[in-house]
């Protein structure tokens, strides 16, 4: 039997490591494309635009994000289109993330004083130019902290693609503990490595708040 240092199984997740890191940046910049289209239809003057972002919202954080990959990778499979385990990964990711962004700007826009948006009306801008020059740069100050901490969530969302046989970190830990059975190790480095990626963003998330309020309550 070929003996497996720990550096070996080190490396080899570290590899897998990279798909992870790669999978939660397109997941988050696609999440947060879809995410802001989301809120400008939440927050629409249109009923049936705030129907469509509400139900849509309902839907992906009201269903599991296992079986939303399921559906993404097996459904379409059903009608004879071959879906690659990373593209159904990566859309399902984006339509999960852009339902959790789009509700937490949405708080974030609402939480704005609405005088802001009567001042501004007065002064004859239209809905897209309050959002731009008015309501968007104090929602953005509010929005940073919770929108850095969801990333938090969303590389640890990454894990579940594994079911659907895209090999990312928790994958590769799979695949490396079949080959070396040392599941402790493995697990261990595993665990060790989603920490390093989630702490960070997690820290980050804790020390803008703290930054942002105290700046708010000087203002």
């Amino acid at each position: 039997m070929i003996e497996f240092s720990t550096w070996d199984i080190l490396r080899n997740l570290l590899l897998a490591t990279r798909w992870t890191i790669l999978l939660s940046l397109v997941s988050f910049v696609g999440g947060g494309a879809v995410g802001l289209l989301l809120l400008f239809l939440r927050i629409s003057k249109r009923k049936m635009a705030r129907a469509f972002a509400k139900y849509y919202i309902e839907l992906f954080q009201g269903t599991p994000l296992l079986m939303q990959l399921f559906i993404a990778f097996f459904g379409l499979g059903l009608f004879g289109v071959d879906v690659p385990a990373w593209l159904a990964a990566g859309l399902a990711l984006i339509l999960w993330t852009a339902s959790f962004l789009a509700e937490i700007w949405r708080g974030c826009v609402e939480s704005i004083a609405k005088g802001q948006w009567e001042a501004s009306a007065s002064l004859g801008m239209g809905r897209l130019q309050q959002m731009r020059y008015v309501i968007f740069p104090q929602a953005l100050k509010i929005a940073v902290p919770p929108t850095v901490g969801f990333s938090v969530q969303v590389v640890k969302g990454t894990a579940l693609t594994s079911i659907i046989g895209f090999v990312e970190l928790s994958k590769a830990g799979t695949v490396v503990t079949n080959a070396t059975f040392q599941p402790f190790v493995v697990y261990g480095l595993v665990a060790l490595i989603y920490f390093a990626l989630c702490w960070p963003l997690s820290k980050s998330s804790q020390i803008l708040e703290r930054k942002l309020n105290v700046a708010h309550r000087n203002h």
